[in-house]
């Protein structure tokens, strides 16, 4: 036999060494290398286990995503709850927001002389007394905020409902019909 020279055999033997050991050297991207499972009757038994479990939590994932996408499109659309006509404010909300109106207002003279004899919150007399619990706000009625050191010692209002001062009176409101709840009738007037 021919004697190959030293240097082009050690080359030769390198690079069949690192074709060959590429494949051996490879890692699974599931980190399931040679012996996971292998020699122990596991192999393709184990790999179907595996999917079967990747495709039940991947189903049990939609689900829950469903549920989450389904909850949040709700969360806007609370049910509207049901309180119950003239009993909503107690005598201390009543007695806080009258003294609330009573130190900042009592002494304003915003209204005309011809109102403000009337003790009526400025209100003309035909609106004067026309709001009654569970009816709906007179036509023509101007609801305005109530201020928010006010809002704050009154219980919060029910989903779907607002509070609101109409004349001397503040008002609990529903929002989908203008129907009065509850009112704490005469502010300025106890």
């Amino acid at each position: 036999m021919r004697n190959f020279p030293t240097f082009p055999r050690l080359i030769a033997l390198a690079l069949a060494c690192a074709f060959a050991a590429g494949p051996v050297l490879a890692k699974d991207k599931e980190g399931d290398g040679p012996g996971q499972g292998q020699g122990r009757g596991q192999g393709k038994h184990a790999e179907k286990q595996r999917e079967k479990a990747e495709k039940r939590r991947d189903k049990e994932q939609k689900q829950a995503d469903k549920r989450d996408d389904k909850e949040r499109r709700h969360a806007g659309k609370r049910r509207v709850e049901d309180v119950p006509v003239g009993g909503y404010f107690s005598d201390r909300h009543r007695s806080y927001a009258r003294e609330y109106y009573t130190e900042r207002y009592s002494n304003a003279k915003a209204c005309p002389p011809g109102l403000a004899k009337k003790n009526n919150g400025c209100m003309p007399p035909g609106q004067a007394r026309k709001l009654v619990p569970g009816q709906p706000v007179p036509a023509g009625v101007t609801l305005y905020p109530v201020p928010q050191p006010v809002i704050v010692q009154l219980p919060p209002p029910p989903y779907g409902y607002r509070y609101a001062r109409v004349g001397n009176d503040i008002v609990l409101v529903r929002n989908e019909n203008q129907l009065i709840v509850d009112i704490i009738v005469g502010l300025l007037n106890p």
